[in-house]
């Protein structure tokens, strides 16, 4: 089963919708709850990093027989140094983001965090994907 998701690079009030609504089919199906609190926290973390850093892209999120396979495709400007973005606090969030609460640098170290396994490909002028993998046991 795969769940497609557009997600704007400009509507903040919409940020988190995506991740939201898997959470809630994931609960339906009987994932369990561990399983869901991984995914919703790195799904969220990734969504709002394309909505502040990736000008918006889309999400499919796939269930397997033995893992949930999430990726994020966005219309950035690419991440010019992925070693330095994976370290806690650093953040090219701009002013106006912090002001609303974001850009704490805090993303994808999360992401890394509550997944199994993360990619990230990225090309400066291109965008940036990144797949999550969460294991179902």
């Amino acid at each position: 089963m795969i769940k497609h998701y557009e997600i704007s690079g400009t509507d903040f009030a919409a940020a988190g919708e995506a991740s939201s609504d898997f959470k809630t089919m994931l609960k339906k199906i009987g994932v369990p709850p561990d399983v869901i609190r991984k995914v919703s926290i790195a799904m969220y973390e990734a969504e709002i990093n394309t909505v502040i850093h990736g000008q918006g892209g889309f999400c499919d999120a796939e269930i397997g027989p033995d893992s949930i396979v999430i990726t994020f495709t966005d219309h950035g400007p690419g991440i010019e140094d992925i070693e330095r973005a994976m370290c806690a606090g650093y953040s090219t969030a701009s002013d106006e983001i912090r002001d609303l609460g974001f850009g704490a640098g805090m993303g994808l170290p999360n992401i890394k965090k509550y997944t199994d396994d993360m990619k990230i490909e990225s090309e400066l002028g291109k965008g940036t994907t990144v797949v999550l993998t969460i294991k179902l046991f």
